[in-house]
């Protein structure tokens, strides 16, 4: 038998809908999100890496919803900032499809909204509320998937509460003032900026007092003609076509004395080479007098460890059984000075494939040191190679900003190597050949990640090369030995050819943020302090590049000609030049490789 609704029912079943519906919007409340429904596009969102897009179909409203799809170490986060009123109340809304799907509000001044929901297949609603702080003038609203997740869906984002005056939607609204200003790379004269990305900006003016703003387009800037042990201040603002955002927190800067001790008496284009010195390596043993004078900086290869760990680092030249040619050691030495009195740089290089380093404790790094200055004292050299290879180097757990790296091998290295540059002062010469592992990787992969289950040894060298920039004469990535690596327009390039060298060699000029994330941006080199590093011959490593191809990528990165498909992000006539593995598989290949760099640059 069926009851029929008495009215205090019926009352209360009222109460409970409108409750449930929320109250209605007040009369002055708007919509103030730009292109909620995507039907303009992407006008007036930004989204990470670009990796969002609009769709057609499936849509919830209209003609058109974005679909972001994640990437590696990103998240697909799209966002737009959107001027609000302070101590006002905000509902946030939009209709979302996918695995995982988070929607959200920042900067809001009180406690920050986020939302999320599994709803693949089926489009869901998802609300949040938020009130804004006192002084909040703008916030910024988002939608995002999760990592290692397929392409999620948004369509019709709303941001509904009180209308600021004239800012709803269709009214472009200036970027909120950026965040993460740091610096780096300090020198006598110049100091790299970078920061990160703002939603919505199309470019950044950076501030300094008594001179005109810098523009730039990206979030990062090479500021140049600092006058030498100056105190400096630095903000950055972002800019739309709105207007021009609060600048930023400030970042004070003092600049180094004068002089150039990251160049110490090299040549515009300079050519190196490793010297196989304690072992032949089936190209046969190529005394110390009878190297070429096309090598400018000549490697010993190599100086290695007495055990992994110990720091305890030996050199000896070729056994006779094994080279029986090689000189003694008073006529190699000698030999050293020559190269030397000509305008040479002569080097030991630590590690290479079957040196293992790793300075995990305090007294290993002070052996090293040691026992490093002994091999540089004795053999009369300029300075330091460092070629750590294999496991020398990875990042523990947890260690995920290569600004300020804790992993004792890491810490310890750089410690280390700052102590002999103190040491011999200003003239020292330090060059570093990591794998492309080792740095451009760390374009999508940093470590173990936020969540643990990558290769620790991603990227591992960039909080080493970051901390001994100023230090740092040369950095020769070897392009070869290589996987495929994601370049800077987010396109896989393989070893051979000019392009991976091209690809390769412009994210050091031009810096990239850390596993994606824009507020860890590796900065960019200076062009005199990065050579690209290939082998010799077919038979000196995967990856051999011929003649013709290096020299495209020559004429891509110091001319901007025989560029290929990939387009640089500047261009750089002086770059240094070229590294080898090694002067004795040149000499085994008939010195092809280094007549084609004599030819090239008129050597």
């Amino acid at each position: 038998m069926r009851r029929a609704t008495s009215f205090l029912t019926a009352a209360a079943l009222a109460v409970a809908a409108f409750l449930a519906a929320g109250p209605p919007a007040a009369a002055a409340d708007a919509d103030l999100v730009r292109n909620g429904g995507f039907e303009s596009g992407l006008d007036g969102w930004s989204c990470s890496g670009g990796t969002g897009a609009v769709a057609t179909t499936p849509v919830h409203g209209g003609s058109s919803a974005l679909r972001a799809t994640p990437a590696g170490q990103d998240n697909a986060r799209c966002s737009q900032t959107v001027t609000v009123k302070p101590d006002a109340t905000y509902t946030l809304g939009a209709w979302v499809q996918g695995a995982y799907v988070y929607l959200g509000a920042t900067g809001t001044g009180t406690t920050d909204a986020a939302v999320w929901t599994q709803s693949p297949g089926a489009w869901k609603q998802l609300t949040t509320t938020f009130r804004t702080g006192p002084s909040t003038t703008s916030v910024t609203v988002y939608t995002h998937g999760w990592y290692g997740q397929p392409a999620h869906l948004a369509d019709d984002v709303t941001l509904v509460g009180p209308d600021p005056g004239g800012t709803g939607p269709g009214q472009p609204q200036p970027p909120a003032a950026p965040t993460g200003l740091t610096a780096s790379a300090t020198s006598s004269t110049s100091v790299a900026l970078s920061w990160a990305a703002t939603a919505g900006a199309t470019s950044y003016k950076v501030y300094r007092e008594g001179a005109a703003p810098l523009a730039v387009t990206t979030a990062s800037a090479a500021v140049t003609g600092l006058t030498a042990s100056t105190a400096y201040a630095f903000q950055v603002a972002a800019v739309n076509a709105a207007g021009e955002s609060p600048k930023s927190a400030a970042v004070q800067v003092t600049t180094s004395g004068g002089g150039n001790p990251g160049n110490p008496g090299l040549p515009a284009h300079a050519l190196v080479g490793y010297l196989h010195a304690s072992f032949a390596n089936g190209a046969g043993y190529v005394r110390m007098a009878d190297v070429p004078a096309s090598w400018d900086v000549i490697n010993l290869a190599f100086g290695e460890p007495t055990s992994v760990t110990s720091g305890d680092i030996r050199f000896q030249l070729c056994p006779v059984a094994e080279c029986p040619n090689v000189e003694s050691p008073a006529e190699f030495k000698a030999a050293i000075k020559a190269k030397q009195a000509a305008g040479k740089k002569v080097l030991i290089s630590i590690g290479g494939q079957n040196g293992q380093v790793q300075l995990s404790t305090t007294a290993a790094r002070d052996t090293f040191v040691s026992s490093v200055g002994k091999i540089i004292d004795e053999y009369g050299l300029d300075g330091l190679d460092i070629d750590f290879e294999g496991h020398s180097l990875s990042l523990a757990t947890g260690d995920t900003d290569f600004r300020a790296p804790t992993t004792p091998v890491i810490v310890n290295l750089i410690s280390a190597v700052k102590t002999l540059k103190a040491r011999y002062g200003p003239n020292f010469v330090l060059t570093m050949a990591p794998e492309t592992f080792f740095v451009q990787l760390g374009y999508q992969y940093y470590g173990s990640g936020p969540w643990g289950g990558q290769d620790p040894r991603a990227g591992a060298y960039l909080p080493v090369i970051h901390a001994l920039r100023d230090d740092l004469t040369l950095l020769h990535v070897q392009d070869y030995n290589s996987g495929s690596i994601m370049g800077l327009d987010n396109q896989y390039h393989s070893m051979g050819g000019a392009d991976f060298h091209i690809a390769m060699t412009d994210m050091l000029l031009t810096g990239f943020p850390v596993a994606g994330n824009t507020a860890r941006v590796f900065p960019a080199l200076r062009p005199e302090q990065v050579a690209i590093g290939l082998p010799a011959t077919t038979n000196a490593g995967n990856g051999h590049t011929s003649p013709a191809e290096v020299n495209k990528a020559l004429d891509c990165l110091t001319k901007k000609t025989n560029c290929g498909s990939y387009q640089t992000h500047g261009t750089w006539p002086a770059l240094r030049g070229l590294m080898t593995w090694s002067i004795n598989w040149d000499r085994f290949g008939g010195w092809e490789f280094s007549r084609n760099f004599d030819a090239y640059f008129g050597g």
